[in-house]
């Protein structure tokens, strides 16, 4: 299976050394070193996704159960009692980063 990528302004690259894309180690993968944004030219981290994605596959994260092993029971009252050390807070987001990432609802 081939994977590729147009630009919507083929002209956007000057040369080929601005191009970063390369194909993968692992077959049909992509490899880009640096911030990748859609629908933003200021990403401010590996991926920044302004609007929707549609996932038709799994999203993995280290979070995730499927990424985990000696998954076990702990005692609830410890739990509990370690929660309620911890420092609970309420906040607004600041206007200026709201309106980059299209928060409404600050």
């Amino acid at each position: 299976q081939n994977i590729s990528f147009q630009a919507s302004n083929p002209g956007q690259f000057e040369n080929d050394s601005d191009v970063l894309w390369q194909r993968g180690h692992v077959p049909e993968t992509i490899v880009y070193h640096g911030r990748v944004g859609i629908n933003t030219d200021a990403p401010d981290e590996a991926l920044v996704v302004c609007g929707n994605a549609k996932v038709m596959g799994r999203v993995m994260h280290p979070s995730d159960s499927r990424a985990k092993q000696n998954i076990r029971e702990v005692d609830t009252n410890e739990q509990l009692r370690r929660i309620t050390q911890m420092r609970l807070v309420e906040y607004d987001y600041k206007p200026e980063f709201a309106s980059v990432m299209g928060i409404t609802d600050t």
